[in-house]
C-alpha cells in the first residue's frame, strides 16, 4: 500500500470520527438518514448510497433515504428479504460486495426498472445495534477501481454508528410522543372513571345512568380514535410508514373524498361548492394517503363551520406544481393559533365545545404531504373562515 493511500485511508477515518459526532447529536430521523447516506458515499468514493430500513412485521426492506433517488419514488420501493442482495446482507448479517450486479443471481431487478438507475457495483453492510438489525446500508458504483477491504471496514464502522443513532432517534421521538399521548389520555380516562363510579351509586336515576353510559361510550370512542391516530403518527415519524406511489388524477381523489364525506356534510346542513381546474396535470402520489389528508381537512371544515355554512373544494395548476384547497365559512382563528395548528395534540382554545377531536389529524396530514415533497399552508380570519392549501409537485 502506498504512502498516499495510507494517508487517504487515515483521512477517511478522521472524517468518520467527525461524522460520528454529528450523528450522535441529530435526533430528527429524516435529517439523520440523509447525513448517513451522504457520508457513506463520500467515505467510499461512490456514486450513490442508500438506506433500507427493516420492517420486521412484514419481513421486508424499504428504501427510506438515498443520495440519488427522488423521495417520492424512493418511499414506494420495497425490497423483499428473500431473493435480493440486501436480503442476504440482512439475514446473514454479513457485508456483501458485488462487482457485476447485473449478472448476480441475487440481484432484485425491480428497483432498477422503477428508478432507471443502473447499478454496476455494490457494497452493502447490515446496520446492527444490540443484536438487532435495523436495516441495510449500501453504496453503489465505485468511482475508481473496485470496492476493497478498506471501504468495507469504513462502511461497517459507519453502519454501527448509524444503527445506534437511528434507534436513539426513534426512541426519542417515541418517548416524546408517548409522554404527550399519556397527558392527553388523562382527560377521557378521568371522565370514564368518574362515570363508572357514579354508575355504582344506588341513588342516581335511570336518566342519569343512561347519561353516564353515553359518556363512557363517547370517551371510549375518543380514546380509540386517539390511539389509532397516535399509531399513524408514530409510524410516520419513525419512518416505518410505506407509500405506494402511482400516477394520480388529483381531481378524482378530491371527488372520491367528498363522496365519502357527503352524508356528514348534508347532516350539518352545509353547502359543498367546487372550484376545480379541469383538466389538471397528473401527480405521482399515494392516492390513499392523499385521500386521508383531504378527508381530514373536509372533516375539520365540517366540525368548525357555522350553521348552514359552506365548504369549497378547489384545485389549481401552478406550472411545476398543483394544489388543492379546502375552505370553510367558520369562525376562523387568531394568528397565534394558526402558527400552532400543526403541533401535536394542539386544539384551538374553545373548539372543544364545538366538536371532539384528537389534535393529531393536522400533524399526520402535514407529515403525509411533506413525504410527497409538498407543503400544507393555512390562512384564517376571525369571522370569515379558514382555508387549508396543499401544494404538490407534478409528475415529472
Amino acid at each position: 500500500m502506498s504512502k498516499k493511500t495510507k494517508n487517504s485511508f487515515s483521512d477517511r477515518y478522521l472524517s468518520l470520527l467527525d461524522i460520528s459526532r454529528e450523528l450522535s447529536s441529530t435526533l430528527n430521523l429524516d435529517a439523520l438518514l440523509h447525513q448517513i447516506v451522504t457520508a457513506a458515499a463520500d467515505l467510499t468514493d461512490s456514486m450513490a448510497a442508500s438506506i433500507m430500513l427493516y420492517d420486521e412485521t412484514n419481513d421486508e426492506l424499504y428504501f427510506h433515504s438515498s443520495t440519488n433517488l427522488d423521495a417520492r419514488v424512493m418511499r414506494g420501493l420495497v425490497v423483499p428479504v428473500k431473493g435480493s442482495i440486501a436480503g442476504e446482507i440482512l439475514k446473514e448479517r454479513i457485508p456483501v460486495v458485488a462487482m457485476n450486479v447485473a449478472k448476480d443471481p441475487r440481484h432484485f431487478e425491480e428497483v432498477g426498472k422503477t428508478t432507471n438507475y443502473e447499478v454496476e457495483s455494490l457494497l452493502g453492510i447490515p446496520m446492527i445495534t444490540k443484536e438487532k438489525v435495523v436495516g441495510v446500508l449500501e453504496v453503489v458504483n465505485k468511482k475508481n477501481g473496485d470496492f476493497d477491504k478498506d471501504d468495507e471496514n469504513l462502511l461497517i464502522a459507519l453502519g454501527s454508528q448509524a444503527a445506534i443513532a437511528i434507534e436513539n432517534s426513534r426512541l426519542f421521538q417515541q418517548s416524546d410522543l408517548i409522554a404527550e399521548m399519556v397527558h392527553e389520555f388523562r382527560t377521557p380516562l378521568g371522565s370514564i372513571q368518574t362515570a363508572a363510579h357514579l354508575l355504582t351509586r344506588p341513588e342516581i336515576s335511570q336518566k342519569q345512568r343512561t347519561s353516564m353510559a353515553e359518556t363512557i361510550k363517547k370517551e371510549t370512542n375518543r380514546l380509540t380514535e386517539m390511539a389509532t391516530s397516535f399509531l399513524d403518527l408514530a409510524r410516520l415519524e419513525s419512518g416505518r410508514t410505506q407509500f405506494s406511489f402511482e400516477d394520480c388524477d388529483l381531481n378524482a381523489v378530491l371527488k372520491e373524498s367528498a363522496e365519502l364525506m357527503e352524508s356528514h356534510i348534508e347532516a350539518e346542513g352545509l353547502t359543498l361548492k367546487w372550484q376545480l381546474t379541469e383538466p389538471i396535470k397528473m401527480i405521482q402520489a399515494d392516492p390513499d394517503k392523499i385521500k386521508q389528508v383531504v378527508i381530514n381537512l373536509i372533516s375539520n371544515g365540517i366540525k368548525y363551520n357555522r350553521a348552514e355554512g359552506s365548504l369549497v373544494l378547489g384545485s389549481a395548476d401552478l406550472g411545476k406544481q398543483v394544489n388543492f384547497f379546502v375552505q370553510d365559512s367558520g369562525r376562523g382563528m387568531l394568528p397565534e393559533h394558526v402558527e400552532m395548528l400543526f403541533g401535536k395534540f394542539f386544539r384551538v382554545p374553545g373548539s372543544e365545545k364545538m366538536a371532539q377531536g384528537t389534535g393529531l389529524g393536522l400533524s399526520i396530514s402535514k407529515k403525509i404531504v411533506e413525504s410527497h415533497g409538498g407543503q400544507i399552508q393555512v390562512e384564517s380570519k376571525i369571522g370569515e373562515g379558514t382555508t387549508f392549501t396543499v401544494t404538490l409537485p407534478k409528475k415529472q
